[in-house]
């Protein structure tokens, strides 16, 4: 089957995603700079969801550059991952809703829960990207051979496990774990560059 139907709908969700996150954005009730800085730590959850987003769109979108075609397994292992992006946005609005026992920011069960759906999503791509390569060409194919050896996809799930038990007694600690993981990916995946363009180094940013 043709790969740009899942593309689109990957895309339109993604899309939607990002858009209802924005919306939990709540203007301040009274027109002051202290009353728009104290909304900072909203903004901050609001950038490290959006930039999580951004990060599985942007992998997305180079992993299909290797990809000719897709089968029920590739769809389903595309929509297993979308699930967990789709609850980005609820998980985002507790987090900044939710306050702990004493009223310290971020509260413990909603950051635990983040995290969660932080390593629920890294581990929905493992699949995704299984059922692609045994689509196309196996072992021996184009995809197969750009994506052997990752260091960062072993690294992201401990971190994630490390982070969600802070959770519990410095929860602070969980959410810039969690940045930290963001931090190593937000670099587009270069292994694909290399199979994909002759010259890589002559690209300063992958679009």
């Amino acid at each position: 089957m043709d790969k740009g139907r899942l593309e689109a709908f990957t895309d339109g969700v993604i899309a939607v995603v990002i858009t209802i996150m924005v919306l939990e954005l709540k203007p301040p009730h009274e027109a002051t700079w202290p009353a728009l800085l104290g909304n900072w730590p909203v903004f901050l959850s609001y950038v490290l969801s959006f930039v999580y987003v951004g990060i599985y769109w942007n992998n997305h979108h180079h992993l299909m550059h290797l990809v000719e075609r897709v089968n029920g397994r590739v769809m389903w292992a595309n929509l297993h991952m979308l699930f967990w992006i789709s609850l980005f946005p609820f998980t985002t609005a507790w987090l900044n809703e939710a306050h702990g026992e004493r009223g310290e920011f971020p509260a413990p069960l909603p950051t635990l829960l983040y995290g969660c759906v932080l390593l629920m999503t890294a581990l929905s791509w493992i699949p995704l990207v299984r059922s692609l390569i045994r689509c196309n060409g196996g072992a021996e194919g184009a995809l197969a051979r750009a994506l052997s050896g990752n260091r960062k996809e072993i690294l992201s799930p401990i971190i994630y496990l490390v982070a969600i038990a802070f959770a519990f007694f410095a929860p602070i600690v969980s959410c810039v774990l969690y940045a930290v993981v963001a931090v190593i990916w937000i670099v587009p995946d270069r292994r694909i560059e290399r199979h994909v363009l002759p010259n890589p180094i002559s690209m300063s940013v992958f679009p």
